[in-house]
């Protein structure tokens, strides 16, 4: 079965900066993919950055140029490192993982319990 746990949400100021990470654990794969998404309230979730294990990438347009995806392939960790954060970006941000796939998937099996990221204005 696998497992993943986010941390390092919070509350951070319009402008500001946050890390986020998750370790992916059980199984015994490698992950193909992990991929970070997010729900706003009232919104539907939207997937914000995908990395496969062989780099390829994937970035919604309102992140892109400030958010950056990235992992250590050998311990199924990923990270999001997200900067000039706005109101919008507030939403509970969710760790997403597949263990096979082509490209760089869009949805995915399994998902952790997500972190709350709040941006004040």
């Amino acid at each position: 079965q696998v497992r993943l746990v986010e941390s390092g949400g919070g509350l951070v100021q319009s402008g500001g900066s946050l890390r986020l990470s998750c370790a992916a654990s059980g199984g015994g794969f490698i992950m193909y993919a992990m991929a970070w998404s997010r729900q706003a309230p009232g919104k539907q979730r939207e997937l914000v950055a995908a990395i496969t294990s062989g780099g390829e990438t994937y970035y919604l347009d309102s992140v892109k140029g400030r958010f950056i995806i990235s992992r250590d392939g050998a311990d199924n960790t990923v990270h999001l490192q997200m900067n000039s954060l706005k109101p919008e970006d507030t939403a509970v941000y969710y760790c997403n993982a597949d263990i096979t796939g082509v490209g760089v998937p869009r949805e995915y099996p399994y998902r952790g319990q997500g972190t709350q990221v709040t941006v004040s204005s």
